[in-house]
């Protein structure tokens, strides 16, 4: 699934919330439940059933030893933030195996949450994985989460509409224009609301135009140029007809709904929306094609920015052995061949790219392990969460964005978003 939704309040007061996570540890399992130790995986709501057929397995597989306990936090990648910086602070004892985005380590390790993978334990978390996952869940050259999938975007587009996909942003947003005057199904699908799936969409064009959030060191704004062609491009998709009219209030699957609407022909997104459109509309899903993000300099290759799901332990565990054990039998090769086929999302393992059964399912699989490889990573620093904020303000709406001076103040809202020593909450 995908990266990012609404930010969500937690009506509850930390106390309250801890307490209650502790009375129904205390509660819930009875003297079975106190002989077999029980890992509490705090994770998304997965409706694809791949998440519980990970934990059912690995629960028979530990032969007794422990019982992974799904521990569903909100749909958002902003409110599963939310509560899990709001129990680690309190330091919530029932933490075992924590899912964070793949930009949250930093974070959550400079904050002493979270503890590192060292070891053997850190040896089957990084053997065959692909580098750019691994990336994202280290910190200071520490690794501090085991990837327990990735994701990354591809351009899907309707082949009945368009027989030969557009291989830059230019010419894309010409045939969307092009199709329109034709009458014909034409608006582009892409992340334009106030959160991150929108800073994720300037990071990729601002990657793919050479440029970079931040300088090499981390310590202060890059932006320039590369920055002022990405908001070029965002503003003039926003502004041209290729636009959804519900451009600066939609996300993931507001995307997906669309195109499966039949009103787009085209989309940049995630790959669980290739299951959902062969489930939902089969006659839409035989013209129903994939091929590579688009450049934003024609010759040059895009760089799109990496997602997914890391596992981390949390320092707060009372079983932290078992937790380690745990996540890594929970991100195995068979319970990420599942994650891929069922879910929706791209593993983390190199090999899995080339698996026969993978490929049957996840055709598209080799564009999807030739866009990790080049992959744009977001920011690697604790002020990620501020970074991010103030990136998105700067470019909401995108019919609204003027780039020289959205870049300017970027800038000097980054600046300040990097001067900052507290964690958003």
């Amino acid at each position: 699934m995908p990266d990012r939704a609404l930010r969500v309040r937690n009506p509850l007061p930390v106390v309250a919330v801890v307490v209650i996570g502790l009375l129904l540890a205390a509660c819930g399992g009875g003297a079975a439940s106190s002989a077999t130790p029980t890992i509490n995986l705090y994770i998304y709501p997965d409706g694809s059933g791949a998440v519980q057929q990970a934990i059912d397995t690995c629960n028979a597989a530990s032969g007794g030893r422990y019982q992974i306990s799904y521990q569903t936090l909100p749909t958002g990648a902003d409110g599963q933030r939310q509560q899990l910086v709001r129990r680690l602070a309190a330091h919530d004892s029932s933490m075992d195996v924590l899912a964070l985005d793949v930009t949250w380590a930093p974070e959550f390790a400079q904050a002493g949450w979270i503890l590192e993978w060292t070891g053997a334990n850190q040896t089957q978390a990084t053997t065959g994985t692909l580098q750019g996952p691994l990336a994202t869940a280290t910190y200071n050259g520490k690794l501090y989460a085991a990837p327990f999938n990735s994701n990354t975007q591809l351009l899907w587009y309707r082949s009945d509409l368009v027989p030969t996909p557009p291989t830059t942003w230019a010419e894309m947003i010409n045939m969307s224009t092009a199709l329109a005057q034709q009458g014909k199904p034409h608006y582009i699908e892409i992340q334009g609301n106030q959160y991150e799936g929108i800073t994720v969409w300037f990071n990729s064009l601002l990657a793919s135009a050479g440029g970079s959030v931040l300088t090499p060191d981390g310590s202060a704004p890059s932006l320039g140029a590369p920055a002022i062609t990405a908001l070029t491009t965002m503003q003039q998709l926003a502004t041209s007809v290729a636009a959804d009219p519900s451009l600066s209030v939609q996300m993931e699957n507001d995307n997906r709904l669309a195109m499966e609407s039949g009103t787009a022909a085209f989309e940049l997104n995630y790959p669980f929306v290739y299951p959902s459109m062969k489930a939902d509309k089969p006659d839409l899903f035989q013209n129903f094609k994939w091929a590579p993000w688009p450049a934003v300099t024609a010759g040059q290759p895009a760089h799109v920015t990496i997602g997914g799901i890391n596992l981390a332990v949390s320092a707060y565990s009372k079983h932290s052995d078992l937790a380690f054990e745990a996540a890594l039998c929970l991100r195995n090769r068979d319970n990420q061949l599942v994650g891929a086929i069922k879910g929706g999302v791209p593993p983390s393992l190199s090999d899995l790219y080339t698996d026969p059964t993978l490929i049957a399912a996840y055709p598209f699989a080799a564009e999807i392990q030739a866009s990790l490889a080049t992959a744009a990573v977001r920011p690697l620093t604790p002020a990620y969460q501020n970074l991010s904020i103030a990136i998105s303000h700067a470019v909401s709406p995108p019919s609204s964005i003027n780039p020289q001076s959205a870049e300017s103040t970027m800038a000097s809202e980054l600046k300040d978003a990097l001067a900052s020593k507290g964690l958003v909450p």
